[in-house]
């Protein structure tokens, strides 16, 4: 979104309100799926979504390069794979262990980071990622336990790996601009993508009453318009590694909106889970808002590679250079 500049504060608040957003989707999905199919909610959620973007903002959407064309192209593709591999496994595994393996991209996210960047992340940052899984494993696992490992939970598996990679591809693509174009292609694509699935491999079916469309309109503009479409202007202005720790939101929000509505139980565990993750959030928000945390993040981005080797060598580039000279003076 350009010409709308946010400071980290403002982007961590934007992205948790994206991530609760999209918790609450598990409520309008749970109502929608008695009478359609996975494939056929995913296509036709999307696909209004899209529609509804491209009218609001057609001016950004007309404007977009081709490369966010193409990131927002590769994001929807990601995204989409991770959608329907969270279905798949809930067909036939506990929704409580598919919550906590999904959430593993939590601790994920930052590992793959610093294989990536091939840096270490700061100790209190994988800190706040185990409390956080601690967290997620007490509000999904706390009452059941774990059962045995089938088809399921290797999907659930699976969709943490394609989860991690959303979080590190939407980092990568938001940081070259355009990101309200990126999001709305995103959504566009995982819409097109789901009705393609919808016609293969089941019957495309519509909403069966006025309480169902309420659900996907809710859906639609809350979920999806909202939820997804801002994740890659938020992710602009937050490393990946806190963008994996806001992950864990989403079972906070979700097991808060089933006490709330649907009056599920609020024992020990509860509690325990919502402290731990809560807790988490403010410790890796505290570290990464101070000094230390600032030159971590700004020695992660791409243009730290190029920094020289040491100081006094900057110092003295800094002195050789006419260009820098010439600044100096202009500014005077």
């Amino acid at each position: 979104m350009k010409g709308v500049v946010m400071t980290m504060r403002q982007a961590e608040m934007l992205l948790a309100g994206i991530i609760a957003a999209r918790a609450t989707s598990f409520l309008f999905s749970k109502m929608l799926l008695v009478d359609m199919g996975p494939f056929s909610l995913l296509g036709l959620r999307f696909l209004l979504a899209f529609a509804v973007l491209a009218v609001v903002f057609h001016r950004p959407l007309m404007r977009a390069s081709r490369r966010a064309l193409r990131a927002g192209c590769v994001l929807g593709v990601i995204f989409f794979t991770t959608m329907s591999l969270e279905l798949n496994a809930l067909v036939t595994a506990p929704s409580s262990t598919v919550s906590f393996l999904e959430n593993l991209a939590i601790v994920l996210v930052p590992v793959a980071g610093a294989v990536l960047l091939r840096r270490r992340p700061p100790w209190p940052v994988m800190l706040a990622a185990v409390m956080a899984l601690a967290g997620v494993a007490a509000l999904t696992l706390g009452r059941g336990g774990v059962g045995s490992f089938g088809l399921g939970e290797a999907l659930a598996l699976t969709a943490a790996l394609s989860y991690t990679a959303s979080i590190l591809a939407t980092k990568h693509f938001a940081g070259q601009g355009d990101a309200l174009a990126i999001g709305i292609v995103e959504v566009g694509v995982m819409g097109a993508l789901g009705a393609v699935a919808a016609f293969a491999f089941e019957q495309p079916t519509l909403p069966a009453g006025r309480a169902e469309w309420g659900a996907l309109a809710a859906l639609v503009v809350v979920c999806t318009g909202f939820g997804f479409t801002l994740q890659p202007v938020a992710q602009q202005y937050l490393s990946a590694d806190q963008a994996g720790l806001f992950c864990a939101l989403t079972p906070l929000v979700a097991g808060g909106l089933g006490i709330a509505v649907l009056g599920e139980p609020c024992d020990e565990f509860t509690l325990a889970g919502m402290g731990l993750i809560v807790a988490a959030i403010v410790l890796a928000s505290g570290v990464l808002h101070g000094p230390r945390g600032r030159a971590e993040r700004r020695w992660g981005t791409r243009e730290a590679h190029r920094r020289p080797a040491s100081a006094r060598q900057f110092t003295a580039r800094l002195r050789l250079s006419p260009r820098f000279v010439t600044r100096m003076r202009r500014t005077r």
